[in-house]
């Protein structure tokens, strides 16, 4: 396999294995602080894989149709985990970082982009990444950092292992909740102005199907 592929194959493999730090606190209570300690790390290099795999397709000169496609892919598969771990959150009182409306609007964007995806391959055309798209997906980075650090903050608050900042965090959860909303807000507009720029530069190819 190509060290790009590899890459991207790793943050595919990755997703899961957030999935299950996250949540395994919630369900057994146990292990909290060490999911605390250890989701930003993960969260931080799932992304850095992103910028690893472009960056040795590019020096290795091994850019393929393959990695077009597969780099897009595992790119869903972190970021709908993370955000449908961030409609839960370890604090009770918490119900929400993501109201379940925006997440299940932007499934169906990511959803339909990868269709659309596998019909453009279908002609022998690999939809690669667009200005716009790489837009959204800085947005999807930085928001859920944005509510890891929230989420990894209620859990060290929650077991008493306190600093300045986790209090900080902790206790002025309305304001970060809030800041947390209007970025998920920008992030399903880019997702979905990113996805009609997408028609419009591939619309002669799609016509295809048509005829």
């Amino acid at each position: 396999m190509k060290l790009a592929n590899a890459f991207t194959l790793s943050r595919a493999i990755l997703a899961p294995i957030f999935f299950l730090v996250y949540f395994i606190p919630i369900w057994t209570n146990s292990f909290v602080v060490l999911s605390a300690f250890i989701m930003i790390p993960l969260l931080a290099c799932m992304e850095f894989t992103d910028f690893l795999d472009g960056f040795f397709a590019r020096k290795n000169k091994t850019v393929s149709d393959l990695g077009k496609m597969f780099d897009p892919f595992a790119d869903v598969i972190v970021h709908l985990t993370t955000f449908a771990c961030f409609m839960h959150s370890y604090n009770q009182s918490i119900v929400s970082y993501l109201p379940i409306a925006i997440f299940i609007l932007i499934l169906y964007r990511e959803f339909t982009q990868n269709f659309l995806r596998m019909l453009a391959a279908k002609k022998g055309v690999a939809i690669a990444a667009r200005k716009g798209g790489k837009l959204k997906t800085v947005l999807y980075v930085t928001v859920s950092f944005v509510c890891l650090i929230q989420e990894c903050a209620n859990r060290l608050y929650a077991c008493e292992i306190l600093s300045p900042i986790v209090e900080s965090i902790a206790k002025n959860y309305s304001t970060w909740k809030n800041a947390t909303l209007v970025i998920f807000i920008i992030c399903l507009v880019a997702s979905y102005a990113s996805f009609v720029d997408y028609l419009i530069n591939f619309k002669p190819i799609l016509k295809k199907f048509d005829e």
